[in-house]
């Protein structure tokens, strides 16, 4: 456990600082998003070209993990996630600056970069301010990074629509991120756990923080399949009209957002092994109902309870993480990160792979096994409660 500090700021406050923190980095990530299409359309990118573009943000991302582990547990995660997201809202306004496909690259592997200090450093604040709490509240910190998606994705959409370029929009949102981060920082949670003199920069993880990590390589293979191969499922298989190819993605992603705000309840009364049960559980049956059911309805119903799977498990699963007596927090967080990344990265080439070899609907029911597997490998958890 995190040793608590005795500060002038109450717990409520550091976790209004850390929440904002949370909004703020969501903020960056979902406006880049926002304004992909936009990019590819100034670079004159094909579909190909801007795919293998793309791949450098999690090169950049992975190549991060070890170094933002130990440099977090140096010098402290509330210093590491300003620095981070500084250099996170600078490099989305150089992303808009992007006259070339090789600029694009180098910025966007910064990009990655700097999305993971922020992220690693991010949720070792929340590992911190829980430790006030003796309560699981680090689902609701990942909750209003899904809620920050929703208002990227609006500001974009309010951009594009007034004919505003990449640049002067990512200007916009730097404005706002170093505002909050100005406001947050003297709130953050100021002193982490004490780690050890001799921590080198890359720990094997222990077979506890091992399974961890599987549990969230699995639901990030089911998360990043959502992610990319939504919309094509409700067009190539449910057979969805252009106004509802999204709607799939939309239920997905409501359902994720909402259920991170209600999951860290769920999770005192329940119990954090049950809840990530039933989190693999939803995450099985609802692929599994969009694979035997392929309508418009039941699709939806489908990707609704996947959203619901998947969105407690990699807070809960860093919550515990961040807790482990074997190491520092932020270097646990890295450790595990590292494996689950690694399904986020593998999930959607996998699908597409499947879906080569056979159909994209036995490819979602391939899937929906690591849902199985979430389930199963959560009664291994050894917790406080059992």
């Amino acid at each position: 456990m995190l040793s608590l500090v005795s500060s002038p700021v109450s717990r409520k406050a550091h976790r209004l600082a850390v929440s904002a923190l949370f909004f703020l980095q969501g903020l960056c990530f979902s406006s880049w998003g926002s304004r992909i299409p936009s990019i590819q359309q100034k670079l004159h990118l094909s579909e190909a070209e801007l795919g293998g573009v793309l791949f450098s943000l999690p090169v950049g991302l992975m190549l991060s993990l070890p170094f933002t582990g130990w440099l977090t547990s140096r010098i402290g995660s509330r210093k590491v996630v300003t620095i981070a997201l500084l250099i996170y809202s600078t490099t989305l306004v150089m992303i808009g600056m992007s006259q070339t496909t090789l600029h694009l690259v180098a910025v966007l592997f910064l990009f990655g970069f700097a999305s993971n200090m922020a992220n690693i450093s991010v949720n070792t604040q929340a590992v911190g301010v829980e430790s006030l709490y003796n309560k699981s509240i680090m689902a609701s910190f990942h909750g209003l990074w899904s809620l920050a998606g929703f208002f990227g994705a609006a500001i974009g959409t309010v951009m594009i629509g007034a004919d505003v370029e990449p640049l002067q929009h990512f200007f916009v949102i730097m404005a706002v991120v170093l505002a909050g981060v100005a406001v947050a920082y003297q709130y953050a949670f100021p002193k982490d756990a004490p780690a050890p003199a001799d921590q080198p920069l890359f720990v094997m993880p222990d077979k506890s923080l091992m399974g961890l990590g599987l549990i969230a390589f699995c639901s990030l293979i089911c998360e990043g399949a959502m992610f990319d191969w939504s919309g094509v499922y409700f067009q190539k298989v449910v057979g969805a009209e252009k106004a509802w190819i999204a709607a799939g993605y939309t239920a997905f992603m409501s359902t994720m957002a909402f259920t991170r705000f209600i999951a860290d309840w769920l999770t005192t009364k329940l119990g954090l092994k049950r809840v990530l049960q039933l989190s693999g559980i939803f995450t099985a049956v609802g692929l599994m109902i969009s694979v035997l059911l392929p309508n418009l309805v039941t699709a939806i119903i489908g990707f609704l309870l996947v959203g619901a799977g998947v969105s407690a498990v990699v807070p809960l699963v860093y919550g515990v993480a961040g807790k482990t007596k074997t190491m520092a927090p932020s270097m646990a967080l890295a450790a595990v990160s590292t494996i689950g990344f690694a399904g986020f990265l593998v999930g959607p080439p996998l699908i597409g792979m499947l879906a080569g070899i056979s159909s994209l609907r036995l490819s979602f029911a391939t899937i929906a096994l690591m849902g199985i597997g979430v389930a199963l490998l959560s009664s291994r958890i050894k917790t406080e409660e059992g």
